[in-house]
């Protein structure tokens, strides 16, 4: 009996990996009870443990311990806050999408996030391997190419994973489709990148030793730094 159950389960959350990242008739997952909002959460947070490993991995062990625990922190803040957005955007455009539908449609995108970036693991792994160490003379050059190696990746896999749940969109939104998907990928960027940075250190700065947290999360912000970083380079 026992084994029945354990094959049944087995066989729901395959066929639940499967249908999302197919992205078909996704539909009843919004109807249905609250088992595929579990599936949705446990992928983000074992698909963005595996990726947050991998980013801290080349600065250090613990590093490794500490990105795995925030990484699905920041997957999971990041869609609370869109769903939000969402969610008011859906009544303003009179669209018929509940909170709960844009909650779940949300954390669909970013379970399937999860997966596209777990899937990048090995790929981390191989670059890893061929990227000078810490303790080498190029680990600042190693630093930078690990840093723009990772952003295209997150990047290329963000716009996938919204793009692969358009259709879902069209079928609950109609012709607001388009206005809410282009509101969810700004909302994510906009949240992502500021929670980001709240959230520092992921990569681990060579010259910095490895922390949880910054000694000063929430001073300044993303774009303040990003300003500065353009000012700087101009002058």
């Amino acid at each position: 009996m026992v084994a029945v159950k354990r094959t049944a389960s087995s066989c729901y959350w395959e066929t639940a990996i499967r249908e999302l990242c197919r992205a078909r008739d996704l539909r009843p997952w919004l109807e249905e009870d609250a088992g595929k909002l579990w599936v949705c959460l446990v992928l983000i947070l074992c698909g963005g443990a595996a990726y947050g490993a991998s980013l801290g991995i080349w600065r250090a062990p613990l590093q490794a311990v500490f990105v795995a625990i925030k990484f699905p922190l920041l997957l999971l803040l990041t869609a609370l806050g869109t769903a939000l957005i969402n969610g008011m955007l859906a009544q303003l455009l009179h669209a018929p999408i509940r909170f709960r539908q844009s909650l779940l449609a949300v954390l669909m995108s970013f379970a399937l996030l999860a997966l596209l970036l777990a899937s990048f693991t090995p790929l981390i792994g191989f670059l890893l391997w061929h990227l000078p160490s810490m303790a080498s003379k190029g680990q600042a050059e190693a630093h930078r190419i690990f840093l723009l190696a990772n952003v295209a990746i997150i990047a290329f896999s963000g716009t996938l994973a919204n793009l692969q749940l358009y259709s879902l969109l069209q079928q609950i939104s109609g012709k607001s489709a388009g206005q809410i998907l282009g509101v969810w990928l700004a909302m994510n960027l906009f949240l992502g990148a500021q929670l980001s940075w709240n959230l520092r250190p992921f990569f681990g700065t060579p010259e910095l030793p490895v922390s949880f947290l910054r000694a000063d999360p929430l001073n300044g912000s993303f774009y303040e730094a990003v300003f500065l970083l353009a000012q700087r380079s101009v002058l």
